[in-house]
C-alpha cells in the first residue's frame, strides 16, 4: 500500500500541468466541510471544523485484485447531491429519539487504465461529524473479485494528543487499555483498534475515527503512515481463509450485485468536547435502519449474573454445593427477583460439552444433569424473572437453526454468544447471520468476544449489548482496572455503542491492599462504593448486570429474600435505576480524569459522577432540568471506601449540586419532579 502512494507522488513531479476538481459539501449547520479533490496524486479529501484544517490532504481508494483503483487521476463521471432531514427512534439506548440530519454527495468516478473501472464515492456531513464510503456501481469488469485493502488515510494536521488501543494483531478479544499517545509516535507496525481518539489542541475540540455499517466486508485498523507523516492509514483485517504463506492476503471476497458492493461507512466524529462525543449517536445513526417491525419482545433489564463471583450464594436444606446446579440458579431467581431484576443469566458450563474453544462434541440443546433447566424456566416464570444462557460462538453455529428455535419453545429470553475474537470478513458475515436468526426468534443478543461496535444496534434492536471492552472480569487476574481506565471508556470505546462492562463489585479495596486481596472467588474492586453505582448511570448497556455475588449484596446472611433493610449501602439505588434512556448529557469531564452524565428517563434526570484517583468537588449547574421543583437524592463517596453519605433536598434549574468525589469514587443524583 505504501509503494502505491510513493509511485503516486513521484507521478506528482512528472507531471507538468496538474489539473485538480474539487467537491465539497458542508454540514447543516455549515460548520464542517469536506473538500474531496480529483488531480494527479489521485482520489483525495481534507476536513475543516470552523476554518481550522482537521484532517489533511488525505487518499482515497481502494485495491481491487492487487491493483490500486484511486491513486492516480480518474475520470469524472458526474455527482448526485442531497438534504436529509430525518428521525427514527432506538428500541433501547443512551437515547430514544435520533436525529439523522446531514447534507450529502455522490461522486462519481472512472477509471483511466485498462480496467475502466467505476467507483463512488458518497460522503455525508453531519453537524457531529462525517462518514465516507466506497461504492462500486455494478459494472462487467468486477463479477467475481477481491479487495486487499483500501487507500484511505486520516491525515492529521497537526500533532494531536490521541487515545488508542493499540491490539498489535487481528485476532483478539478487543480489550485493554486506551493509551495516550502523540501522533507522531504512532507507528506503521501499529495496529489500533476502532476508535481512536484525539484532541486537536483548539479549545477543548476532539474528533474520533470509527466505521459503521459492516457488511460483506472485514472490520477495519488504524496503522501509522509508511512515510512518517501524521495520520493513520486503515488496515483491513485479512479473510480467515487467506493463504497461509502469505502469498494471497485477501480481506475481501465479493461477488457483484444489482445493487454494487459498498465498503462501510468510514466516520470522523466530531465534538467540541470529548463528551459530546460520549452523548453522539452517530455510530449507530450510520447503521443500516431495522427491517424489524414488532419490537415488542425486546425487552432492557438488568440480571443477574453467576460468572463474576464464582456461583457464590447461600443454600439451605440441601447437600449441594453452590455452583452449575438447578440449586444455584433457585436462589439466583430469589436475589433477582426481591430486586425486581428482569433477569438471571446463566454462563459458561449449562450443557453437555461446553467450551470456550470451538470444540466439537458439543450439544447446546442438552443441559448438564445437574442443571433442571425446565424446573429453572419454571421457577423464574413464576417469579417473573426471564432466563438469558451462555453459549460458545462456534457450538452455536452448528446447531443454530435447530437451537434457536427450541429456546424460543422453551420461553429462554437471550444468550450471550462468546469467543469469537475475530472481526474479519467471515465473522462479520456470523454476527448477521446470528442476529438475523436471533430476531426471527424473539432472543435477546449479548455478544463476547466481540469486535467494537459498528451501527448493529439500529439494525438489530434485539442486539441489546456487547463486550469488546476491557471490564470487571480483569479484576479477577490484574490489577489492571483502574479508576483511570474506568473514566477513559465513556470517551473512547463507549462512544461507538454499549459496553458490557459488567458493574456492580461491592468489595471494595484500595489500590495498596488489592495485590494481597486480589481472587477469582468473590473478587474485589479497586474503587469506591459511589463509583459502583456511578457506573450503572454512565455506562451505556440496556442490559445490565448486577456482577457481584447475592451474598455480597446482603449485610447479613445472604440469603434471599431479604428486607431492604439488609441490602448493602446503594442496593436499592441499583435496583430502580433504569438501564435505556429517553435523553442523555455530558455535563463536565475529560478524558482519563472524570466525568458527569446526565440521563432522563421520562420526567425523571439520573446524575453519574465518576473520577480517577484525585478526589474532586465537582460543582454542577442544574439547567438541564426543566421549571419547578424537583426532590433530589444523593449518593456520595462515604467515610470509607465501602460506604455512603445519603442525602435528600429540593432542588430547580437556577440552582447548582456541589458533588464530592472520593479518589477513585463517584456520586449519583437522582431528580424528581414534585
Amino acid at each position: 500500500m505504501s509503494h502505491y502512494r510513493l509511485l503516486s507522488a513521484a507521478c506528482l513531479f512528472v507531471a507538468s500541468i496538474a489539473h485538480a476538481e474539487t467537491y465539497t459539501v458542508q454540514s447543516p449547520n455549515a460548520r464542517v466541510q469536506v473538500a474531496v479533490t480529483n488531480d494527479a496524486k489521485g482520489l483525495n479529501y481534507t476536513l475543516t471544523l470552523d476554518g481550522n484544517k482537521i484532517i489533511s490532504d488525505s487518499a482515497l481508494g481502494l485495491i481491487i485484485n492487487d491493483l490500486p483503483l484511486g491513486n492516480n487521476e480518474l475520470d469524472f463521471v458526474g455527482k448526485t447531491q442531497d438534504k436529509i432531514k430525518d428521525s427514527f427512534d432506538l428500541v433501547a439506548g443512551r437515547s430514544k429519539k435520533v436525529f439523522d440530519h446531514y447534507n450529502t454527495i455522490t461522486l462519481k468516478f472512472a477509471g483511466k487504465d485498462e480496467r475502466k473501472l467505476n467507483v463512488n464515492i458518497v460522503v455525508r456531513a453531519y453537524d457531529e461529524g462525517v462518514a465516507l464510503r466506497y461504492l462500486l456501481p455494478e459494472q462487467s469488469g468486477l463479477k467475481n473479485f477481491t479487495i486487499q485493502n483500501e487507500l484511505t488515510r486520516f491525515g492529521f494536521a497537526g500533532d494531536y494528543t490521541c487515545f488508542g488501543l493499540n491490539l498489535g494483531k487481528f485476532a483478539n478479544s478487543h480489550e485493554g487499555e486506551f493509551d495516550p499517545i502523540k501522533a507522531s509516535a504512532i507507528r506503521e507496525h501499529n495496529l489500533y483498534d476502532n476508535p481512536l481518539v484525539c484532541k486537536t489542541g483548539i479549545g477543548q475540540t476532539t474528533f474520533a475515527l470509527a466505521e459503521s455499517d459492516v457488511r460483506d466486508y472485514p472490520g477495519s485498523w488504524f496503522t501509522g503512515r509508511g512515510d512518517g507523516g501524521l495520520g493513520v492509514d486503515v488496515r483491513l483485517t485479512p479473510r480467515f481463509d487467506s493463504r497461509a504463506d502469505g502469498l494471497e492476503k485477501a480481506a475481501v471476497r465479493a461477488t457483484m450485485t444489482v445493487a454494487g458492493v459498498k465498503s462501510p461507512w468510514r466516520v470522523i466524529m466530531l465534538g467540541d468536547t470529548p463528551g459530546a462525543l460520549t452523548a453522539s449517536s452517530l455510530i449507530a445513526t450510520l447503521g443500516e435502519p431495522t427491517k424489524i417491525k414488532n419490537t415488542g419482545w425486546i425487552k432492557p433489564g438488568k440480571t443477574a449474573w453467576d460468572w463474576w463471583n464464582d456461583n457464590q450464594v447461600v443454600l439451605e436444606n440441601t447437600n449441594v454445593k453452590p455452583g452449575m446446579n438447578t440449586e444455584t440458579y433457585k436462589a439466583y431467581i430469589d436475589f433477582a427477583a426481591t430486586l425486581g431484576l428482569e433477569y438471571i443469566l446463566i454462563d459458561a458450563g449449562w450443557h453437555e460439552g461446553a467450551a470456550w474453544t470451538n470444540t466439537p462434541g458439543s450439544d447446546v440443546l442438552k443441559p448438564i444433569a445437574a442443571m433442571d433447566l425446565p424446573e429453572i424456566l419454571r421457577y423464574a416464570k413464576s417469579k417473573n424473572v426471564g432466563v438469558w444462557v451462555w453459549l460458545q460462538w462456534k457450538q452455536l453455529d452448528w446447531q443454530m437453526e435447530d437451537a434457536l428455535s427450541t429456546y424460543e419453545k422453551w420461553g429462554i429470553k437471550g444468550i450471550k454468544v462468546d469467543f469469537m475474537d475475530r472481526s474479519d470478513q467471515e465473522i462479520v458475515d456470523y454476527y448477521h447471520k446470528l442476529l438475523a436468526t436471533t430476531a426471527k426468534y424473539h432472543i435477546m443478543v449479548d455478544l463476547h468476544g466481540a469486535y467494537p461496535p459498528n451501527g448493529l444496534v439500529r439494525t438489530y434492536p434485539h442486539y441489546l449489548t456487547q463486550e469488546g471492552v476491557m471490564g470487571a472480569e480483569y479484576n479477577k487476574w490484574s490489577a489492571r482496572v483502574t479508576a483511570t481506565h474506568n473514566v477513559t471508556l465513556p470517551f473512547t470505546r463507549m462512544i461507538l455503542g454499549p459496553i458490557d462492562y459488567t458493574p456492580g463489585g461491592f468489595r471494595h479495596a484500595t489500590a495498596e491492599e488489592f495485590p494481597d486481596l486480589r481472587r477469582n472467588t468473590l473478587p474485589y474492586v479497586k474503587t469506591t462504593r459511589g463509583q459502583a453505582l456511578a457506573m450503572f448511570v454512565v455506562y451505556d448497556s440496556p442490559l445490565q448486570m448486577l456482577a457481584d455475588s447475592p451474598i455480597t449484596y446482603s449485610k447479613t446472611d445472604g440469603k434471599w429474600p431479604q428486607p431492604q433493610s439488609e441490602w448493602e449501602e446503594g442496593l436499592e439505588f441499583i435496583k430502580d435505576v433504569p438501564v435505556s434512556w429517553d435523553e442523555t448529557k455530558i455535563l463536565q469531564g475529560d478524558i482519563g480524569e472524570y466525568i458527569v452524565s446526565a440521563r432522563r428517563k421520562g420526567k425523571d434526570w439520573y446524575i453519574g459522577a465518576m473520577t480517577n484517583e484525585s478526589s474532586r468537588a465537582i460543582t454542577i449547574p442544574l439547567s438541564f432540568l426543566d421549571k419547578g421543583n424537583y426532590s433530589a437524592q444523593v449518593w456520595e463517596d462515604g467515610k470509607t471506601i465501602s460506604t455512603l453519605n445519603k442525602s435528600e433536598a429540593t432542588q430547580n434549574n437556577k440552582q447548582t449540586i456541589t458533588l464530592k468525589l472520593a479518589p477513585s469514587g463517584g456520586a449519583v443524583v437522582v431528580f424528581k419532579k414534585k
